[in-house]
């Protein structure tokens, strides 16, 4: 029985024309070889399975070929053509990077490359899987790639052309090889079928090209198990099964079940899916490049983006017809949030099914909303010009040349009438509605109103209110005094008398003080008004700006007693008191069982810090301030944190408003001298007894015994 030789190895390019789908290169190659502008290295890269060594090949086959034909081909019968595809050339060396990948396989082959070529003019060295080589070996292999003798050329070739260093790569011409079209592929396999006596489908050529991704090598691996399956002809069905591969007519049933909302096909389709064994993910994904198919053949233009077969390309046309397109916009937005979500999902099937519960009814809610639109278009069409004519008459101006409405914040006092008035009915415009002015701050403004017979004119404008004190003030132009009157035509008279916004020109409006809070007073809980103020302070030092840490108030032990009694305390001042009328003095029994309750009680909220520093006991002298003995500083910041609830609970409690309390830190009585190691314990008897020093001194003593 005679060897089998794959399709890939025997049917492989052995000249430039016959490379598949990377004219790009070829035809530089080409025309490099024919201007003799051929560099000392090139790089090769791209995916796998699209011509790289096979390009390499036939470079070094060409420029060592003695007969050129007139398209810079290789004749294949001189010496050196021979020699080359018998593998028997001296001039061509194969090098494989991932098992040839350290110095000294570098080293060996520079040592080769000192050598001139016995025959030809050319010596080629094509390195495959060049990025495995390690960086020793690229940085030995940098001096050799960038000036080789006149007659050496380095052709190097990778998929992964990061991994190359960059001085590597500066030393190369490099070439980019493309992914193979699919088109191109399937004129390959027919071209094969054909040498081969095989008859196959178009549609199952297709099939396996679009199955290669891009890899003709691939795509020849397949056709052989194909043929091997199936024998001589070669069908589109027997594709499919073999290759577990998702027809499209899976896709096309789904998308049918979806338009006439038929759920229950959906849902039996999905399950059909997933009994032959796919994978739901690559049924989700294929879902959405069968809706993408289908909204590109919407239009004649784009039908040629669907790399399909020409049968499944009419398929796609003929149910694109059917299928609307804001259903395709709006499947293709929910299956691509689908498939998003898929990972993340934990019952990965309900999540498909609720993804083709919502597609199934899309059609008829696309409906729905567009049954609903022109309604909602009517609505907000009446809606703006009713805006646009209420924003018109209210921005109109008016005859003294203000503009209708108030934009100060502030109710302003109406114009004049004019002296002369028609006959018919007058409108007086509506005033705007305030939206920042106080209630202490506005006037009156009656409603608008129409007026069915003339008025006199009053005699003049009412004064306005005097504004209080810092309020503010309006700086637009004064109210309108409204669009035209409307003539009373049908007769109607009105039922009610109308107010005007006219004033009585016999009623006088009394000015009257206008009472604001001006200091609110929190320790007593009553406001003060302008005019009785209490009287003027001092003003506080800010006591609670910035309260520094515990830790930067830890005296050590050495100056806690020399440290000075600490006065009175910023935060005693923080707080206002008031000094209208007398107050009596607060009873010392109220005053201990108030004090000891605050206390308890932050002791029942385990609040232990708070609760040391009010376990003492407290009097409060004549003129209601509280000294409060505390052992350090650190206690004075603890009491001045909770100082303002603390009052407050105080003041209440006791029922007198001036109570205030004065943290003051007690000097600490003085301790006896501990005598701890044998010096401290001969220097206290030696200050007593100073005859000890002296008979330390003559006996050679020393402190430790």
């Amino acid at each position: 029985m005679d060897n089998f030789v794959v399709s890939a190895r025997k049917y492989r390019p052995s000249t430039f024309r016959s490379v598949v789908g990377q004219q790009h290169v070829t035809t530089t190659l080409q025309n490099a070889i024919q201007s003799h502008h051929l560099a000392q290295a090139f790089l090769f890269c791209g995916p796998r399975g699209v011509g790289k060594t096979t390009c390499a090949r036939i470079l070094a086959k060409t420029i060592n070929c003695t007969n050129l034909s007139p398209e810079t081909e290789a004749c294949g019968q001189c010496a050196s053509c021979v020699a080359f595809q018998e593998n028997a050339s001296f001039n061509v060396h194969e090098l494989d990077a991932a098992s040839n990948n350290s110095v000294e396989d570098i080293r060996s082959l520079v040592e080769q490359v000192r050598y001139a070529p016995q025959a030809g003019k050319y010596k080629i060295y094509i390195i495959d899987e060049v990025h495995m080589l390690s960086n020793a070996a690229f940085n030995a292999f940098l001096k050799t790639l960038e000036e080789p003798p006149s007659y050496a050329i380095f052709i190097l070739a990778t998929t992964e052309r990061h991994k190359i260093i960059p001085t590597i790569l500066s030393r190369c011409q490099i070439f980019d090889f493309s992914r193979i079209k699919v088109e191109d592929m399937r004129g390959h396999l027919r071209y094969v079928a054909t040498q081969e006596g095989i008859t196959a489908e178009d549609d199952a050529l297709h099939l396996l090209a679009q199955k290669a991704d891009g890899g003709l090598r691939d795509a020849l691996s397949m056709f052989d198990q194909m043929v091997t399956f199936g024998g001589n002809n070669l069908t589109y069905k027997e594709v499919v099964q073999n290759l577990h591969i998702l027809d499209y007519d899976y896709y096309f049933r789904l998308v049918d079940s979806l338009l006439t909302e038929n759920l229950s096909a959906a849902l039996l389709l999905l399950d059909e899916v997933m009994q032959n064994g796919f994978d739901l993910h690559n049924f989700v994904v294929g879902t959405a490049e069968h809706l993408r198919g289908l909204l590109v053949c919407k239009d004649a233009v784009t039908v040629q983006l669907l790399e399909v077969s020409e049968g499944i390309r009419l398929k796609y046309v003929q149910q694109a017809q059917a299928a609307p397109l804001a259903f395709l916009l709006s499947a293709l937005n929910l299956i691509s949030q689908c498939d998003r979500e898929f990972k993340q999902a934990k019952n990965q099937r309900l999540h498909v099914e609720l993804a083709l519960m919502k597609l199934a009814y899309l059609n008829g809610a696309v409906q729905f909303v567009r049954e609903l639109s022109p309604a909602n278009g009517e609505a907000k069409k009446k809606t703006s010009s009713l805006s646009d004519g209420e924003a018109s008459a209210a921005a109109a101006p008016s005859s003294n040349g203000s503009y209708g409405g108030n934009i100060s914040g502030h109710a302003q006092p109406a114009p004049a009438a004019p002296s002369a008035v028609t006959q018919s009915a007058q409108a007086t415009p509506v005033p705007a509605v305030s939206h920042a002015a106080p209630a202490a701050y506005a006037t009156e403004s009656p409603a608008a109103a129409y007026t069915a017979a003339p008025r006199p004119a009053p005699a003049a404008a009412p004064a306005p209110l005097p504004m209080p004190a810092g309020a503010p003030v309006a700086t637009g132009p004064a109210p309108a005094d409204g669009p035209d009157p409307l003539p009373v035509e049908n007769g109607v008279e009105e039922l009610h008398d109308t107010p005007s916004i006219e004033a009585d020109p016999d009623a006088a409006i009394t000015e009257r003080h206008q009472m604001r809070d001006t200091l609110p007073h929190v320790e007593i809980g009553v406001p003060s008004f302008e005019g009785i103020e209490p009287a003027p302070r001092a003003k506080p030092q800010a006591a609670f700006a910035k309260i520094p840490s515990l830790a930067s108030k830890l005296p050590s032990l050495k100056n806690m007693s020399a440290r000075p009694a600490a006065g009175p305390s910023a935060a005693a001042l923080a707080e206002p008191v008031t000094t209208s009328g007398p107050q009596a003095p607060t009873d010392p029994a109220l005053l201990q069982r108030v004090w000891k309750e605050l206390a308890e009680e932050r002791r029942a909220q385990d609040r232990m810090s708070e609760f040391w520093v009010l376990n003492r006991p407290v009097s409060a002298n004549e003129e209601h301030h509280i000294e409060l003995a505390v052992d350090n500083p650190i206690q004075v910041d603890q009491f001045n944190e909770m100082r303002v609830e603390f009052l407050a609970d105080l003041r209440r409690r006791t029922g007198n408003p001036r109570l205030n309390v004065q943290p003051v830190v007690t000097e600490a009585a003085p301790t006896a001298r501990k005598l701890y190691t044998s010096s401290d314990k001969f220097e206290y008897l030696a200050e007593k007894f100073p005859a000890l020093r002296e008979a330390k001194q003559r006996l050679g003593l020393e402190n430790e015994f």
